[in-house]
């Protein structure tokens, strides 16, 4: 279907969105209504959200990496661990900017260059927390169905190559933000949206359109699509590999992993199909975007903050409290040479517990 004419386009432009406008040439036409609760109520949930996320992300982020950089042996798991801790703890850095913007009623006061910068942060923790959880996920089937080609394979040198290249595939694949993203004045406030045209000549909307439906297909099939068919396939495999050899120890193998993935995907859902939508504006009622694009996008965010949250929580049985909170993250990111376990070890000298191994693969 496609946008007719900017004086159609929706109020969505509006709030923080990584794909919404083409042209700033009659962005002051844009109608404005008078504030929805509806819109309001998404507005004071998307900074509750980033907020929470802000804090978490930092403080656990910042504990993985200190933990994993100080105090842990290297190892292939810490390696994907650290890797995703750092795009975690690098977009939550810049939270704050978008936490002001949100409750600036989406006023930007932060220049065109951080308008770019924030959008490409935020695209680049998408394509490098799932290439880096894929990345795991097909470690995890190598170990176990082709266990002595990893044993003689699989390496620390081998693993900071994979990261590099993830790293590198993530920078080229975010590059559209740093592109397309502008910031224009919209009424009374200054905007940042993303500027498909690069123009203000009108002639340039077709162009535009097929832009913005490129950027984002190619998102939802290379972030979202392909990992998770190729994530569902290894631990598929590693299931009933393990079955057909009576090798699983738990009922629920894989239990951190695993959730860590579940939980990126329910966090990033919402916000690719919204996006996937956006491509065809007329489809659904303009409230969708109004209401939906900043609660899924702040949701999107909230991810950044789940990992290490997920470490503490899932490593042991939280409930008993046996070791300290240092060392369940040691043991939630810890390996177990030749099989690549997650092994629950007493991060603290001075415990009398013992921790019986867990073997997580």
């Amino acid at each position: 279907m496609g946008l007719q004419n900017f004086s159609d386009y929706p109020e969505y432009l509006h709030n923080y969105n990584d794909d919404a406008d083409y042209t700033y040439d009659e962005l002051d036409s844009l109608r404005t209504s008078p504030a929805h609760d509806g819109k309001d109520i998404a507005r004071i949930l998307s900074v509750v959200i980033y907020s929470v996320s802000c804090v978490l992300g930092l403080l656990g982020n910042g504990l993985v990496i200190a933990i994993i950089t100080l105090k842990m042996k290297k190892s292939v798991n810490a390696i994907w661990f650290l890797n995703l801790a750092v795009a975690d703890f690098l977009f939550n850095i810049f939270l704050p900017i978008n936490i002001a913007y949100t409750a600036m009623r989406y006023h930007w006061i932060f220049g065109k260059v951080m308008c770019k910068l924030n959008s490409f942060l935020l695209i680049l923790n998408m394509y490098t927390s799932v290439l880096l959880l894929t990345t795991i996920s097909f470690d995890r089937y190598v170990s176990v169905v082709f266990p002595v080609w990893s044993q003689n394979h699989r390496s620390i040198n081998l693993a900071y190559l994979v990261c590099l290249i993830i790293w590198t595939i993530g920078v080229v694949m975010s590059c559209p933000s740093l592109i397309f993203r502008d910031t224009a004045q919209a009424s009374s406030s200054v905007i940042c949206f993303s500027n498909f045209s690069l123009s203000s000549n009108r002639s340039y909307l077709p162009l535009a359109l097929a832009r913005h439906r490129t950027v984002t297909i190619t998102r939802f099939l290379a972030g979202y699509i392909l990992p998770i068919t190729i994530i569902t396939f290894c631990y598929v495999a590693i299931v009933l590999n393990l079955r057909r050899n009576r090798l699983a120890k738990s009922k629920k193998p894989f239990k951190i992993i695993v959730t860590i993935i579940v939980t990126f995907f329910l966090c990033w859902s919402p916000y690719h199909l919204l996006n996937l939508l956006e491509t065809e504006p007329h489809s659904v009622p303009f409230s969708v975007f109004e209401i939906g694009i900043p609660i899924t996008t702040a949701l999107a965010a909230s991810n950044s903050c789940m990992n290490p949250v997920l470490y503490v929580f899932m490593g042991q049985d939280f409930k008993k409290f046996k070791v300290a909170i240092f060392s369940r993250l040691v043991n939630a990111l810890s390996e177990e040479t030749g099989h690549s376990s997650i092994v629950h070890r007493s991060f603290s000298k001075m415990s009398s517990m013992t921790e019986k191994e867990t073997t997580v693969l």
